[in-house]
């Protein structure tokens, strides 16, 4: 006779067979009114739904709006999009690659296999994406079954050879695990590296529509449910095409290739490429400056870890190459005294939105320089909360220019008072256009991460549980803040580097393995660490002193 399970779920306890699925338990719990439950955390794991009990404990159900379980949403819907295009041609050889995250969904090619080095892409049409969706919804209807299945990994490379998915192929060519967790649903194998949902049935919310050559796969918003309109910044859209485009063109546009390139002996050059991109890019935008000299005020705004200290500073090098004089000027001078910040919907300071600048005081200073008049200017002393002035004087000539940098330097609520004409805006984030295989593309948020895991570990004394803590709220203000002013960008320039996480990847595995199991971040640490494992390391050494990445890892020329 088998046992039974004592089983805590939000706050009941009961008794259940050996033998049950945490699905069963789920099935108890889930409102009609409520989003789905995709995942579970059973004694401070994830765990997927189809996983069986196997101790007492405690269970907490995830629906989507909980970050995780909206990943295995995502990786899901995915992988039902691929049985659809399979079941419309029956041919392994017609396939949809996962290029980018955009807005609120996936960028997708349909692409035809001819091998290896032939895939040719097929422009989508509209009936095309109506029979896709149509497709799509009767998986969700028939609750068509996501099966797992265990793998060793010489087989599934075998598998997926046959299936013509190359790029994954050549990813677990550099796995050192000997077996892996292979998903199925009906002829469709895949591998995806997160959990997954049980079956079709739970993935009725998404929707598809045509976008340039290929169809953008939308998921629900986290905390409305809703599939918003598609409205994609097209400057962004335009950036990510071009380092594609780039990345395809040097031959490094996923993770096995990546890979491939460092155990061939090439990654030094692959780092000076990557380098001599972004230092040729750095100065296109100083030679725009320089020839409209109506442009005083150069506003530089990014997300969090994009870069944008050491962007400034580079930036400001090549200006003086060119013969202008450029002064820095941190937003983060004007804030306003740490006891005056707002406070956000959760009672707490609210570090990053507009009203925590003192914009009155900004725009008066921008303004006197813009006139010509000599200006005191501010410095902010984070350790005691206040602004401060320390016989800091300016006064602006001919040839010089100001090079403002934060997270607001897009908003014009910021700089209302300054002439329009007088205003260059630069949008700089890590783009990344590389792909972990076909079908995962690599998180641009995850990049970002784990650039401010190593720096607040070097600079702040942080470890990676403090960091990955305030994650959340950062990602909030980013949306609040930034993503919206996107579109008003002069310029928009990509942080990223292509060889970037094989180099992080030294220095934040040490702290992601010390977050401990039993805290709230330790699922969210054993992801990263699972993503870092499919990149092979790449030393230090041939980054250059100017390099962007070494604000993050150090030893760098500028003072960041």
């Amino acid at each position: 006779m088998g046992r039974n399970y004592k089983i805590e779920v939000e706050g009941v306890t009961k008794e259940y067979p050996e033998g049950t699925q945490i699905i069963d338990v789920a099935k108890e719990f889930q409102k009609d009114d409520e989003f789905p439950i995709i995942l579970s955390v059973y004694n401070n794991y994830l765990k997927e739904l189809t996983h069986p009990l196997t101790e007492d404990g405690r269970i907490e159900f995830l629906n989507t709006s909980n970050k995780d379980a909206r990943k295995a949403y995502r990786r899901s819907v995915v992988l039902m999009l691929q049985k659809a295009v399979y079941d419309i041609y029956q041919d392994f050889a017609y396939d949809v690659h996962v290029m980018r995250s955009i807005d609120n969904g996936y960028f997708c090619h349909l692409v035809k296999k001819n091998s290896p080095d032939d895939i040719e892409l097929i422009p989508v049409t509209e009936e095309f994406v109506k029979q896709v969706e149509d497709r799509m919804r009767e998986l969700v209807a028939e609750d068509c079954p996501i099966e797992k299945v265990v793998m060793k990994s010489r087989e599934a490379r075998h598998l997926f050879h046959n299936m013509q998915m190359y790029e994954k192929e050549l990813l677990l060519k550099y796995r050192t695990s000997s077996n892996i967790n292979i998903y199925k649903m009906g002829e469709c194998y895949d591998y995806f590296y997160g959990f997954m949902a049980p079956s079709c049935g739970y993935l009725a919310n998404f929707e598809v529509v045509k976008f340039y050559e290929g169809l953008v796969l939308l998921f629900p918003e986290r905390f409305t449910g809703e599939i918003k309109p598609f409205n994609p910044s097209l400057k962004y859209c335009r950036q990510l095409q071009y380092a594609t485009e780039w990345s395809q063109t040097i031959g490094i546009d996923t993770v096995g290739a990546l890979n491939e390139k460092i155990v061939s002996g090439t990654g030094r050059d692959m780092v000076l490429i990557c380098e001599a991109l972004f230092e040729k890019n750095v100065g296109d935008i100083a030679r725009k400056i320089y020839e409209n000299r109506s442009k005083k005020f150069i506003m530089i705004a990014g997300p969090s870890s994009s870069g944008k200290t050491t962007f400034s500073h580079k930036l400001s090098t090549q200006l003086k190459g060119l013969g202008l004089k450029p002064h820095p000027i941190p937003l983060d001078d004007y804030y306003v005294d740490r006891d005056k910040i707002p406070l956000d919907e959760f009672g707490e300071k609210d570090f990053e939105c507009v009203e925590g600048i003192d914009i009155e005081q900004f725009n008066k200073d921008m303004l006197a320089l813009l006139n010509g008049e000599r200006v005191l200017l501010p410095t902010f002393n984070f350790k005691t909360g206040k602004r401060e002035y320390n016989d800091k004087y300016l006064q602006l000539e001919d040839d010089d220019v100001l090079v403002i940098e934060g997270i607001h330097g897009l908003n014009d609520k910021l700089s209302h008072s300054l002439p329009k004409e007088s205003k260059y805006k630069i949008y700089i984030s890590a783009l990344t256009p590389l792909a972990i295989d076909e079908h995962n593309p690599l998180s641009m948020a995850d990049c970002r991460l784990i650039r401010r895991i190593v720096r607040d570990s070097r600079t702040r004394g942080t470890s990676a549980e403090g960091t990955l803590a305030m994650w959340d709220s950062v990602r909030r203000g980013e949306t609040k803040n930034i993503f919206k002013f996107q579109e008003e960008a002069d310029f928009i320039i990509n942080s990223a580097l292509l060889y970037e996480l094989s180099v992080l990847k030294v220095y934040a595995l040490p702290q992601l393995y010390a977050v401990d199991h039993r805290s709230e971040q330790y699922a969210e640490a054993k992801r990263l660490i699972k993503l870092l494992d499919y990149f092979m390391p790449l030393p230090s050494d041939d980054i250059p002193n100017t390099s962007i990445l070494r604000e993050f890892i150090g030893g760098g020329a500028y003072l960041v």
